[in-house]
């Protein structure tokens, strides 16, 4: 495990509202246990999904307000903790697959992160979408701070389920031992917390997430980094994606950033909300992604 001196540079910060949409990033901690043995039950061992990647041009279905019925299953795969209930995603086939953590906005896991597992396992991936607030969603703005404010009071017990959740997926067999973390806004922010301080994995994708400027925390990254964001954000402003871009230049940490005009906060994972202006920046924003994820995870 990384060194965890870092955890006090990615705090969280107070909520900042932006109408419905609020901003509350950041957060590290400690390491998982060993692995349940109802972690992987029955039911997980059979779901799949189809092998569908997308073509050219195309969105994930989840993202532009299509997702389907779920097709994964519920998985506790924190050691000893029953409320903690990710949501577990396969391909078809026996791979092995490469395989991805994705980490919920503040208002916690909810139905179209689920869709979302499902669509990256239909691009290949074994998906395991963390629940960082043991089964709890919030409804409204409000609840969705409490939450966030509860979790970040206690930040090395995020990172500690973020490892339990590399850790089970590292023990399938049919994952190919690579795997990556990837969030958005909240997520965002601790999947970057989480590339800096967590057990080690390859890939760390962020979405509009809360960011570090300070090369000497950022040189705790070893793999390249992946962050898309928007021109009309104020957190994360352009302002602070471009300090970011030069302490992780500064760091020498690769990286794939981009800034898209004329989209806001949220974009990416709720492209129906805007689809004229959204879609082209979303699918930008996703080639680049599976680019990324390729050559960080393989396929």
């Amino acid at each position: 495990m990384k060194n965890g001196a870092h955890l006090g540079h990615i705090a969280f910060l107070p909520a900042l509202q932006m109408g419905l949409v609020a901003l509350v990033l950041g957060g590290c901690a400690d390491s998982a246990g060993e692995m349940a043995e109802d972690q992987l039950t029955p039911e997980a061992q059979e779901a799949r999904v189809a092998l569908d990647p997308t073509a050219e041009g195309e969105l994930p279905p989840a993202i532009i307000g299509e997702g389907g019925a779920l097709e994964g299953v519920p998985l506790h795969y924190v050691n000893g903790d029953t409320l903690t209930t990710g949501y577990l995603a396969v391909p078809e086939g026996a791979g092995p697959f490469p395989a991805l953590v994705i980490i919920h906005e503040w208002n916690g896991l909810v139905d179209r992160v689920r869709q979302v597992a499902d669509d990256f396992a239909a691009e290949g991936y074994v998906t395991l979408a963390a629940d960082l607030y043991q089964g709890r969603t919030g409804s409204n703005p409000e609840e969705n701070i409490a939450l966030v404010q509860e979790t970040q009071a206690d930040m090395p017990a995020v990172i500690s389920n973020l490892n339990a959740a590399v850790a089970y997926l590292r023990s399938r067999p049919d994952v190919t031992g690579r795997v990556g973390a990837m969030g958005w806004c909240f997520g965002g922010g601790i999947a970057l917390s989480f590339g800096l301080d967590g057990d080690n994995h390859e890939a760390t994708a962020i979405f509009y997430g809360r960011l570090v400027d300070d090369p000497d925390v950022l040189a705790g990254m070893d793999h390249e980094v992946y962050g898309t964001f928007a021109r009309l954000d104020g957190g994360p402003s352009p302002e602070q994606v471009v300090a970011f871009e030069g302490a992780l230049d500064a760091a020498g940490i690769e990286h794939d950033l981009h800034i898209y005009d004329d989209v806001n906060h949220g974009f990416w994972l709720r492209v129906d909300g805007a689809p004229e202006r959204r879609t082209v920046a979303a699918q930008g924003a996703w080639e680049r992604l599976k680019d990324y994820l390729g050559r960080t995870l393989g396929g």
